[in-house]
């Protein structure tokens, strides 16, 4: 069965940083799209970015553009999301998700085939 494992979340203070990672457990899911989401309490889950195979296209959301970076490391089935300037309104469970090539566009919630089990981030004011 195929798995998706985050690590990395935790407590920290505003302005601090937090690294993610997401380790696949299959070479063919990790192959494609990569993503990460985020639901806070209350709310619906939201995305944050995404990267294709190559590592080169990438994309974010508006509300963590310049803050967080995502990247990939296909030798090890990894894919990070380095987290800087943290706010306490970036507090949520984060999930990596694996979906096809998503051809340059931003590739919508559904089309993820493979979702973690997510990791609590909190951000302390």
């Amino acid at each position: 069965q195929v798995q998706l494992v985050e690590s990395g979340g935790g407590l920290v203070q505003a302005g601090g940083s937090l690294r993610l990672s997401c380790a696949a457990s299959e070479r063919t899911v990790f192959s494609n799209t990569m993503g990460w989401f985020r639901q806070a309490p209350g709310k619906e889950r939201e995305f944050v970015a995404q990267i294709r195979r190559s590592g080169y296209s990438t994309l974010y959301a508006d509300s963590v553009k310049g803050r967080f970076t995502i990247s990939r490391d296909n030798a090890k089935n990894t894919v990070y999301l380095e987290m800087n300037s943290l706010k306490p309104e970036d507090t949520a469970v984060y999930y990596c998700a694996a979906g096809p090539d998503s051809l340059g566009r931003r590739l919508p919630i559904r089309d993820y085939n493979y979702w973690g089990q997510g990791t609590q981030v909190t951000v302390s004011s």
